[in-house]
C-alpha cells in the first residue's frame, strides 16, 4: 500500500482520497460548469497516490489541478500538504456528456500526487496555496474562497463514507487549471497566513 509522508519523515498508510469537486466559483466559471446543490464527491485510490509527478502513460495532454490537502485521523486534520489532482480532461469531459462515470479521468495510477504533509493543530482559516509552474504563478486561492470548507466536507462525506486513519482531503482546485508537459517544473507552496508551511518542487517525469 503507498504512503505519504509526513515532515519528520514517518510513512502513513492512505486507504483512498477523498475529493470535492466544484468547491471554487471561479473555477467552475472557467470550465463552464454549474454551481452544484450539493457537494460533488469521488475517490482516488490508494494506488493514485505519488510523490513523483509522472505524466500519465500512452495519453495526449492531461491537467493539473493544485489542491490544499489534508490529513485525517479520528475525523479530524492533523496535518497539511500540497497536492495536485491530475486530471484526464478530454476523457473526463467525454464521459460526462455520455452520463457516465469518470473515474479514468481521475482515479488513475500516480493522479494524486503530494509534498511532505507537515503536522498541524492551528485553525485551518488562514491557510492558502501558490502553484508555480516553470517560474510562473499558475494558481492561488485560500480557504475563505472555499464554497464548502473542509470540516463541513468532512462532515458531509461521513455522512455515506468512513475515513479510515491516514486518509487524504484534497478540498478543490481554485482557478488557473491548464495542460502541463514532461519536463515541466512545479513548484508547490502552502501558507498559514504569511507563514510559509510547505515548499514543494517536482519536476514531471
Amino acid at each position: 500500500m503507498k504512503s505519504i509522508i509526513l515532515n519528520e519523515d514517518v510513512k502513513v498508510k492512505s486507504s483512498k482520497v477523498v475529493c470535492i469537486g466544484r468547491n471554487y466559483v471561479e473555477h467552475i466559471k472557467e470550465l463552464k460548469n454549474d454551481i452544484p446543490d450539493d457537494m460533488v464527491f469521488f475517490i482516488k485510490p490508494n494506488s493514485s497516490i505519488s510523490n513523483e509527478l509522472i505524466f500519465p502513460k500512452g495519453e495526449p495532454s492531461c491537467h493539473y489541478e493544485a489542491e490544499i490537502s489534508f490529513l485525517i485521523e479520528e475525523n479530524k486534520i492533523t496535518a497539511v500538504g500540497f497536492g495536485l489532482d491530475l486530471t484526464l480532461r478530454h476523457t473526463q469531459s467525454k464521459l460526462k456528456k455520455a452520463g457516465l462515470p469518470w473515474e479514468r479521468a481521475k482515479a488513475f495510477r500516480n493522479s494524486a500526487v503530494f509534498s511532505k504533509f507537515v503536522s498541524f493543530n492551528q485553525s485551518i482559516d488562514e491557510l492558502n496555496i501558490e502553484l508555480f509552474i516553470n517560474g510562473e504563478l499558475r494558481q492561488k486561492g485560500n480557504i475563505s474562497l472555499m464554497i464548502n470548507k473542509p470540516y463541513e466536507i468532512i462532515k458531509e462525506a461521513n455522512s455515506f463514507l468512513d475515513f479510515e486513519d491516514g486518509d487524504i482531503l484534497m478540498t478543490g482546485t481554485p482557478k488557473g487549471v491548464g495542460e502541463f508537459n514532461k519536463g515541466d517544473v512545479f513548484v508547490g507552496k502552502i501558507f498559514n497566513k504569511d507563514n510559509l508551511l510547505v515548499e514543494q518542487r517536482f519536476e514531471v517525469l
